[in-house]
């Protein structure tokens, strides 16, 4: 089918849609309607640009024969040919089937590798630098556990962060983050480097992941560590392990323990339906020739060179010199270079 003919039919879906939404759909029908014509209405939109500046072009061409029109005609010609192969680009782009995760909020997870107090020193401001993101963004940031060092890191936190396209942005950001710069602790001035682990995880419903009681140990036990003297009174914090697939969710955060098994059924269910996400992507990707990253936490995605100001995202090439705005949460120049290039491999495939 060629894009002309994938245009049409969009272009009639949609006529479809505004036909039913106008007749006066109710209930399942009329939500149902709304949600795929709110998906189509932009698309729709960028198909009639184009289309314009395709007709506009054909008309520009016309009048290079009249010579007094001859320089106006040439000049807005040049325009448009410029114009026309990015709206098909954009179009093409849009076109890209949809992680459907995207639009889901998000549970970041941040924990130290290697490098001790360092790693946690910089698992600590790893976590702030996406707090900032998320505020520089306008998302909601709700810290769900933490556990810090005693020199001020972290030795693993969590958050759930909503807001418009949440998991879209932030899902290149799985990976393992190094760092090199001297500590503060080093009397001798020699770089160090340490790495930190960082999981995003899509939030699952429960209609996405189905959890039986009987797949389920729950551990009821006191908390321990900083929080008050509330963590050595009450059997409050929870560790969850889904027997099927071994893996284990623990939290102490809040007082309640029911707060803490909630908190903990979030990030287990998210784990279990990303973990689900990775294998169906594994089996589709598996005849792709380069992928921006595969969300493995154990793939080192990215260097922050404090001595040098520098921070390189190895999956791109990206080197930027700007350090210290990467770390206050100016995060979208990466982002951004990220999605252009999934984009384009994707493109690349389809076109294959």
């Amino acid at each position: 089918m060629s894009l002309a003919e994938k245009f049409d039919r969009i272009l009639d879906r949609a006529a479809e849609l505004n036909a039913t939404l106008s007749e006066g759909a109710t209930g399942e029908a009329y939500v149902k309607a709304s949600r795929e014509y709110a998906t189509l209405e932009p698309v729709v939109a960028r198909i009639e640009e184009l289309r314009a500046a395709e007709r506009a072009a054909g008309e520009a061409e016309a009048l290079l024969a009249d010579p007094e029109m001859r320089e106006l005609a040439e000049g807005e010609l040049l325009e448009l040919h410029k114009r026309i192969p990015e709206l098909e680009h954009a179009l093409r782009i849009s076109l890209l089937p949809r992680d459907e995760a995207d639009a889901r909020p998000a549970i970041l997870e941040v924990r130290p590798a290697a490098g001790g107090d360092e790693a946690a020193l910089f698992a600590g401001q790893l976590f702030e630098m996406y707090r900032r993101y998320a505020t520089l963004r306008g998302w909601r940031f709700e810290v769900m556990d933490t556990d810090p060092t005693e020199l001020g890191g972290l030795k693993n936190a969590s958050a759930e962060i909503t807001g418009t396209d949440v998991f879209a942005r932030l899902k290149f950001e799985s990976g393992v983050h190094r760092v090199q710069r001297v500590p503060a602790t080093e009397s001798q001035g020699r770089i160090h480097t340490s790495t930190v682990t960082v999981a995003v995880l899509p939030v699952a419903e429960a209609v996405d992941v189905e959890i039986r009681d009987e797949d389920l140990r729950v551990d009821i036990y006191r908390s321990s560590g900083a929080g008050g003297q509330h963590v050595n009174k009450t059997d409050s914090a929870v560790r969850l392990t889904h027997l099927p697939t071994g893996i284990v969710v623990a939290m102490q955060d809040e007082r309640s323990q029911f707060k803490n098994r909630a908190k903990a059924m979030k990030i287990l269910r998210a784990r279990i339906y990303e973990r689900q996400r990775a294998e169906a992507h594994a089996v589709r990707a598996a005849d792709r020739k380069s992928q921006v990253g595969t969300g493995d936490r154990s793939e080192r995605i990215r260097t922050y060179n404090f001595p040098q100001g520098r921070v390189t995202d190895h999956r791109i090439n990206l080197t930027l010199y700007k350090i210290d705005r990467v770390m206050a949460g100016e995060l979208d120049e990466i982002i951004e270079a990220l999605i252009a290039e999934d984009q384009a491999t994707r493109l690349a495939d389809e076109e294959a």
